[in-house]
């Protein structure tokens, strides 16, 4: 009941799909929640199932603690997905989602059971490449304009003060994961790895993004396009035909 009740919260599976179907597992941004996957578990319904995480302290999870380290963030989610796991995982997530993605596929590669099937990493610089970031600790006017800034919110409710007083805590223990992240010398990923990236993201560039070769033993695929920081937007149709094909091969 417990193992259930954990998984419950942490994974939504918004279109179950029938006995066999691969499964992909999806790690929002910083800020983010399970909801902005929900598109892409209609498109790719019935042939791959959709498993969106859903962190702590945004949404229908608002009353609980945000959890401000990515490692603690990763641990959580592998036990949530236990209920799932009888079967390689595909992951994928964006930007902060990326991070907590990559370890959680190093948990599944040394469990010793089911590694991970693939993992796609979306928006972010590899763990190998760091930058100096100290969003987190700001007042709120500038975790606003940070939004603001790389354009994946609604303008509508940045100017909503109600209801930044709602998601502001949770965006800034996000921010707190990512800036305090200390990435450990790792085994590089068995899976297969690809990085998506927008080639004006001011988060990462490409070059970073390619450095992402030095984490995978197996292929690794770096995959550009036109846009920022919230690329995948404009280009989703392109990113939904590379996931289907990947995932039904």
């Amino acid at each position: 009941m417990g193992e259930s009740a954990n998984s419950d919260a942490w994974i939504r599976c918004y279109r179950p799909a029938g006995p066999g179907a691969p499964r992909l597992v999806c790690f929002p941004h910083a800020g983010g929640s399970a909801g902005f996957y929900q598109p892409t578990a209609a498109a790719l319904s019935p042939d791959v199932e959709v498993l969106a995480v859903q962190y702590p302290g945004r949404l229908d999870r608002w009353d609980e603690p945000p959890v401000p380290d990515v490692r603690r963030l990763a641990d959580h989610v592998v036990a949530a997905l236990a209920p799932w796991a009888d079967a390689p995982l595909h992951l994928f997530g964006h930007s902060m989602g990326a991070m907590i993605a990559y370890e959680v596929a190093l948990r599944l590669q040394e469990s010793g059971r089911h590694g991970p099937a693939a993992l796609y990493v979306s928006g972010r610089r590899a763990p190998s490449v760091r930058r100096t970031e100290t969003i987190h600790p700001r007042d709120d006017e500038a975790l606003v304009r940070e939004l603001r800034s790389l354009g994946g919110t609604d303008a509508g409710l940045l100017a909503d003060d109600d209801i930044l007083a709602v998601i502001l805590p949770a965006l800034r223990a996000d921010y707190r994961a990512v800036e305090t992240y200390e990435p450990r010398p790792e085994p590089p990923l068995s899976c297969p790895v690809t990085v998506l990236v927008g080639d004006a993201d001011p988060k990462v560039t490409p070059a970073e993004a390619e450095a992402w070769r030095g984490h995978a033993a197996g292929d690794f695929d770096l995959r550009v396009f036109t846009g920022g920081h919230f690329y995948l937007t404009a280009h989703r149709a392109d990113i939904l035909t590379l996931l289907r094909a990947r995932l039904t091969a």
